[in-house]
């Protein structure tokens, strides 16, 4: 279990941490005791536990004061962003993105981070991976911290859409940096190189974009909800925060198209390539070919060849075949290509003619 012991988190098994909004305006840290204590009267609860530790899972299915099934959608391993309503509450499953402290992004593997939430009237319940982290909760316990926080459920749900969704668009603006590099190297770079580049940028933009859309329908769900505790200062920073996260998932769109475009380029670059170096090739082999055979022709070690026991015609003899044989490659390139171009330049002619017919005198 990480403990952050400068903001007190992780200090009790299964407990990252327990805020208490006051009625008189400030925040209380609460152990598992003070968790246990807990009566809506008291003030709004906000308990954040780690879902796979045992003493949070006893907790949850024993002392929470949950139906059965909740308790165990919360614990459950789906983690696909969706919003189903429970009587007055919600329960909420979304995906953020692990954010360093540094600023940093971590593999993607661990990028997309799951968070399961009940969200009541005087209480929140949320719950993540023990061995994954959620930055965007942090920042908000920092506000609580600091009195700034939010101090009832509508504004909690809001600021932790908004939490979630500034760390995708730092994601979004970091993919859009590495295609942007890529396509200014694209003239540089080694094919096999920027190949394999491309090809992980189109994977990471598919595996974000594959919760970010779900999760876009779950802050819709959540903007129309009418539950009582979702003010109206809560739905409009919903529907802001879901405005937001539907252009993240335009500019994604964006990227994946302008990485489908950057493959057909980095293709059409090799293929020159090729087409280069089959070029030069057929021009050096066209030079070669005709010296290489004179030359094979009159070393074969067989008798009855022409002009073999001459001495005095061998050599010319020699050079009058490798000048015909230079003579008849020379006409066939010339004459065997122009007669190629023939039927394309035949071909246009009578489109030129037609243009002319049709057009008005």
């Amino acid at each position: 279990m990480a403990i952050d012991r400068d903001l007190g988190a992780g200090l009790e098994p299964g407990l990252r941490f327990a805020m208490l909004a006051t009625p008189n305006g400030g925040y209380l840290d609460l152990d598992w005791a003070g968790v246990r204590r807990w009566h809506p009267t008291d003030g709004f609860l906000w308990i954040h536990l780690e879902r796979d530790d045992p003493v949070a899972q006893e907790w949850v299915c024993e002392q929470a004061g949950l139906d059965p099934l909740v308790a165990a959608a919360l614990l459950a391993d789906e983690s696909r962003p969706r919003v189903d309503d429970v009587e007055d509450a919600l329960l909420v499953v979304l995906r953020g993105v692990n954010k360093s402290p540094s600023g940093e992004v971590e593999a993607l593997e661990s990028e997309l981070v799951p968070i399961h939430i009940w969200m009541e009237a005087n209480r929140c319940i949320s719950l993540r991976d023990k061995a994954h982290s959620l930055t965007a909760l942090r920042d908000l316990r920092l506000s609580m911290l600091n009195g700034k926080g939010p101090r009832g459920a509508g504004a909690l749900m809001a600021r932790i859409a908004e939490k979630v969704t500034d760390h995708v668009g730092a994601l979004v603006d970091d993919l859009e940096e590495i295609i942007a590099e890529l396509e200014e190297n694209l003239d540089q770079a080694r094919p096999a190189r920027l190949r394999g580049a491309i090809a992980d940028c189109r994977r990471s933009v598919v595996q974000v974009r594959r919760y970010l859309a779900p999760q876009r329908d779950a802050f819709y769900r959540l903007r129309s909800d009418d539950a009582t505790w979702l003010t109206k200062r809560a739905k409009t920073h919903l529907r802001e925060v879901n405005d937001r996260l539907s252009r993240h998932l335009e500019d994604l769109d964006e990227i994946r198209a302008r990485a489908s475009i950057l493959q057909e380029e980095l293709a059409a670059v090799v293929a020159e390539q090729t087409n280069r170096n089959l070029y030069t090739l057929s021009v050096v082999t066209v030079i070669t070919l005709p010296m290489s055979f004179v030359a094979s022709y009159f070393g074969m070690n067989t008798g009855g060849l022409p002009f073999a026991g001459s001495e005095s015609y061998g050599t010319l003899a020699a050079t009058v075949l490798i000048i015909i044989t230079a003579g008849l490659t020379a006409l066939v390139l010339r004459f065997g290509l122009s007669r190629s171009a023939g039927p394309a330049s035949a071909g246009s002619a009578p489109a030129s003619v037609s243009t002319k017919e049709d057009s008005p005198s």
